[in-house]
């Protein structure tokens, strides 16, 4: 409270220094006007929290500041003084757009209650406006590197999307960064100020994904206990990203595909359908055209997701991204891990330059922090790019016995991942390119003890 500023404006002497002073006991600091054009030009001038304005000044009215200020700063709360507890004159203020009045004579004591209230709610909305002004730095297209030939291209088409509500469904391969462009279709379009709500098809069993994106009502089914918004409506007057689509059941398919054609849905035991304003962007690693063909995914659905296809090339394909990626990933690890990183040597760049990515750019971003964190010294070697899990384009560091059929090749690769993670099977998928529901169906039909 010591750092709030309140401007507080009154033509009356007395009243003007009792007001100041109840104010000043509440630990606030005070700018005066006694008149409506300088306590504006007070406003212009200086920093405050809340604005303190009487009905009635000699030039211009209560009203009238009040209007002004919020043209200039929307979200300064400003709290009206008004004569004698008049309703009309209140009511007024309110429509005006006030946070709120006191009635003359001042209740010093609720005076002082209600700034404090005012200045708790304009420091919520810097909290708020900073919240928002971080994540369109952190998500926006202008976040995400592009030198490559073929990643300018993806921006400016992102760029043409973002302020439209076209469905889009984004292909690419594992790690290339779907969600990042997601994320900036949103943030850089016109819903930018609703919610980004992200689902993973692939991290759910099918009950618990339809449950997920519509929701259920209370004793829907065993355990469910309470009411629960789906993402559908969690997204309502946002975004909504599905990624790996392609491993969605059939039965949450069919739903998807009414919610799309008639942008309504219906919770898990619901009776009535409600209508949810929702832009739908989804991903897939795999192609949605192949599994047509096999009969995994529905043809009809995949013509409402692909009204505009937007493909992320591969690292591999985009090498003069590698440079700034590494610089960006850098910094991020040196700021994570605390570490004093000063130089790249340009024989790190060029070893990471000529390895393959076939786990594109989380691959990178995994290698540059493993360098950061192990580096004894502030300049990262060539030798620091842990080369033993770097694989060299057109080498291969497997070697397939002969001996062993493509069943106990799939079984031995699923285990040494699954090891490797101590059982995390999220972690496992993602690192064998996989969704985590085919690994936990492979665990099945090889009996693995995880």
């Amino acid at each position: 409270m010591k750092e709030a500023k309140v401007l507080i404006i009154e033509d009356d002497p007395d009243g003007l220094r009792s007001v100041s002073d109840a104010v000043r006991d509440a630990g606030v600091d005070v700018f005066t006007a006694a008149t409506g054009e300088s306590g504006l030009t007070v406003f212009r001038e200086q920093r405050v929290d809340a604005v303190l304005s009487d009905l009635v000044l000699p030039d211009i009215d209560g009203i009238e500041v009040l209007t002004r200020i919020k043209k200039l700063q929307p979200d300064i709360p400003v709290i009206i003084m008004t004569a004698y507890g008049s309703i009309d004159s209140s009511v007024k203020a309110l429509k005006a757009g006030a946070y709120d009045y006191i009635s003359k004579p001042l209740d010093l004591d609720d005076l002082q209650s209600k700034i404090t209230r005012a200045i708790e709610t304009a420091n919520l909305r810097h909290e708020v406006v900073a919240l928002r002004k971080t994540l369109h730095e952190r998500y926006s297209s202008s976040a995400i590197v592009a030198e490559s030939p073929n990643m300018k291209h993806l921006m400016s088409q992102v760029e043409m999307l973002a302020n439209t509500n076209a469905t889009a469904l984004i292909s690419g391969e594992s790690g290339t960064g779907k969600e990042l462009v997601a994320r900036a279709l949103h943030y850089d379009g016109q819903r930018t100020d609703g919610p980004f709500v992200a689902v993973n098809c692939g991290a759910f069993a099918e009950g618990l994904l339809e449950s997920e994106l519509f929701g259920h009502e209370k004793g829907s089914f065993t355990g469910a206990i309470g009411r629960h918004k789906g993402a559908f409506e969690r997204a309502h007057g946002g975004t909504l990203f599905l990624d790996e689509i392609g491993d969605a059941p059939k039965s949450v398919q069919v739903k998807l595909l009414r919610a799309l054609e008639e942008r309504e849905i219906i919770r898990i035991g619901g009776q009535e359908s409600f209508k949810v304003d929702v832009r739908l962007i989804s991903a897939s690693n795999r192609s949605l055209e192949d599994l047509v063909e096999t009969g995994e995914f529905r043809e009809d659905l995949l013509y409402r997701l692909k009204v505009v296809n937007l493909e992320i090339p591969p690292l591999r394909d985009r090498r003069e991204d590698i440079r700034p990626l590494v610089n960006r990933f850098v910094a991020f690890a040196v700021k994570e891990h605390g570490r004093h990183i000063v130089e790249v040597e340009k024989e790190y760049y060029e070893t990471l330059e000529q390895h393959d990515w076939p786990g594109n750019v989380r691959e990178l971003r995994n290698i540059v922090e493993a360098s950061v964190v192990m580096a004894s010294e502030p300049v990262l070697k060539s030798s620091a790019a842990e080369l033993s899990a770097v694989r060299k384009m057109g080498q291969s560091d497997v070697a397939i016995p002969l001996n062993m059929t493509l069943e106990e090749l799939e079984k031995a690769a699923i285990t040494q991942q699954l090891k490797k993670f101590q059982g995390n099977r999220t972690l496992a998928a993602e690192a064998l390119g996989l969704s985590r529901r085919t690994v936990q169906r492979k665990i099945k039909d090889h009996n693995l003890p995880f």
